[in-house]
């Protein structure tokens, strides 16, 4: 076992939690304390009930790690769902540790640097504060197939840019509506989780393409890296629960 507070002390360190400024119901860090154990450290995207269900049946003593926590509409009254997350939490003597944007931009653990990776681009570089772009040596269609596996989801293509992509920028979740930035910025294609319908619009108009790859699917990278790095720190062993979101 390993102690929650040395667990929480390291990751906030690690990935430079309060450095990295966030949207204000990120909360990031530890959300939720335990007794102060840690048997086993879990990871998914989001906080939400199937997965705390998925997480409690684990066993007592989890820290579940996610992307989204448990705070994105602000301050909540304790009932409904609400209440009953956070009693079956204490039930399981469970904790909960959430790291959005700090997650997203991280060099070693982060989504953007690990998708880029999967996807073979070459030179990788800061793009858009928090996202990584690089030289892909491939067709559309290539890089589309290798957006597919490295997400298990055929992603959506908008094709408005050249058909053999060469500067190529990442940025995970939903930020298709940073298209604009993206094309300013130099790259012709654009991969991200999601976006809104003008954003293909835009695309269009711009001559970029986007890939759009879903945004749980383009997020599950950097929790199960996380989790892995801290089992392996703290010689606890860890586990993914996957519940695709699929959109």
């Amino acid at each position: 076992m390993a102690k929650i507070d040395a667990v929480v002390s390291y990751a906030n360190t690690y990935l430079r939690v309060s450095e990295v400024e966030d949207y204000p119901g990120a909360h990031n860090g530890l959300q939720v304390e335990n007794g102060g154990s840690v048997k086993r450290i879990l990871a998914s995207v989001d906080a939400g009930f199937p997965v705390i269900k998925k997480a409690a049946a684990a066993g007592s003593g989890s820290l579940l790690v996610v992307h989204h926590g448990l705070f994105w509409s602000g301050v909540q009254t304790v009932t409904g769902i609400f209440r009953e997350k956070l009693e079956l939490m204490r039930k399981a003597d469970m904790a909960l540790y959430s790291a959005h944007l700090p997650l997203d931009g991280h060099a070693a653990v982060g989504n953007n640097v690990l998708l880029a990776k999967a996807l073979g681009l070459r030179g990788l570089k800061n793009f858009l504060g928090f996202g990584r772009a690089g030289i892909f040596a491939g067709s559309r269609t290539d890089l589309a197939r290798c957006v597919r596996k490295a997400t298990g989801r055929e992603p959506q293509v908008c094709a408005a840019g050249p058909s053999r992509p060469r500067k190529v920028g990442v940025i995970t979740g939903g930020a298709g509506d940073m298209v604009e930035k993206a094309a300013a910025a130099g790259v012709d294609t654009f991969v991200t989780g999601e976006g809104p319908q003008w954003s293909w619009v835009r695309a269009e108009e711009l001559g970029i393409n986007v890939i759009y790859g879903g945004h749980y699917a383009t997020e599950t990278l950097g929790v199960q890296a996380l989790a892995a790095h801290l089992a392996k720190k703290f010689r606890v062993p860890w586990q993914f629960i996957d519940h695709p979101v699929p959109l």
